[in-house]
């Protein structure tokens, strides 16, 4: 069997066991978005081994979607770290055999603090499931291991459940893309959607030619700027490095003596420096255009290009 051939087989197992999971889902997934949801606490996320790498996984994408949440492994739990959990938190502990020992140690101390447990297990008759409020059933046919040893299609249910739960919180709460740029500010999308236009325009040198410019100043003039257009006045109207081109191209005997109000567009598009970088990436791909001017108190005071948008 070639390595692409165990490839498949591993992608159709995977698959079988998602949509397996799938059919397992009942009222205590709705109960465990709610218990969430109406807690003034944390979610708190637990597990040993494996299961602790999917569990810090569902964790970032928890905290980064709305819900506050903090990873705890059990063994640290055990010896002290319990003191940070509340009892307004709740408690989602892993285990996909719902035995694991160093997570059902913690039971006894989460009954008595009054904390929602929520068990994700594969096995609903576990110790876990049945100390559980919540019991998020991940129980898969069959492992993609050919020895079923190694935890393969159990962690990729484990965390698809995982999203399944993060998706539904996100729905719930209406996350928007602004909230979560405001917890990435330093992705591209966070960039776009905080970044003010007046944070990224180029303001310096900028392109001015009046109305009268012969061709020779609106010549010299872009080229300076380093834009690949100039502003008539104060953005009466524009000219780019396409618009001088198609005009040698049409009126190559005249070009020279025409002047910027001859050949400028009018009327360009502007856009607030207060705007938003999302809202001048919005316009310019509406309007086809690569390039908008600035205005602050009806006056032009920059430029923004659409290479200034994906640095």
């Amino acid at each position: 069997m070639s390595a692409i051939d165990i490839a498949c087989r591993v992608f159709d197992i995977e698959a079988e066991a998602l949509h397996s999971v799938k059919q397992l889902l009942n009222s205590d997934f709705e109960k465990s978005v709610a218990a969430i949801l109406n807690t003034s606490g944390r979610l708190v996320i637990c597990g040993m081994g494996k299961s602790g790498l999917i569990g810090k996984k569902i964790m970032a994408t928890l905290a980064s979607t709305g819900t506050p949440c903090f990873f705890m492994h059990p063994g640290e739990a055990f010896h002290g770290d319990l003191g940070m959990v509340s009892p307004e938190d709740v408690f989602l502990a892993i285990s996909n055999s719902g035995e694991t020992d160093e997570v059902i140690k913690l039971i006894p101390f989460l009954k008595d603090n009054g904390n929602i447990i929520i068990a994700m297990t594969g096995r609903p008759e576990s110790t876990l499931a049945k100390n559980a409020e919540c019991h998020l059933n991940i129980a898969v046919p069959q492992e993609a291991c050919p020895h079923q040893l190694a935890p393969t299609s159990s962690t990729t249910a484990t965390l698809v459940m995982g999203d399944a739960l993060a998706v539904a919180l996100m729905e719930a709460r209406h996350f928007q893309p602004q909230d979560f740029a405001r917890f990435h500010p330093g992705g591209s999308l966070g960039r776009k959607l905080l970044t003010r236009v007046k944070h990224e325009m180029k303001t310096e040198n900028l392109p001015f030619v009046s109305a009268e410019s012969n061709m020779k100043d609106v010549i010299h003039t872009m080229t300076d700027g380093r834009l690949g257009l100039c502003i008539v006045n104060n953005g009466e109207g524009i000219i780019t490095d396409g618009d001088l081109r198609r005009q040698m191209e049409e009126s190559p005997e005249t070009f020279m003596q025409k002047t910027a109000a001859d050949i400028m567009k009018r009327a360009p598009k502007t856009i607030d420096a207060e705007a938003r970088l999302s809202d001048a990436e919005d316009m310019m791909t509406q309007q086809k255009i690569t390039s908008l001017l600035v205005s602050e108190q009806n006056r032009i005071v920059g430029v923004i290009q659409i290479y200034d948008l994906n640095r």
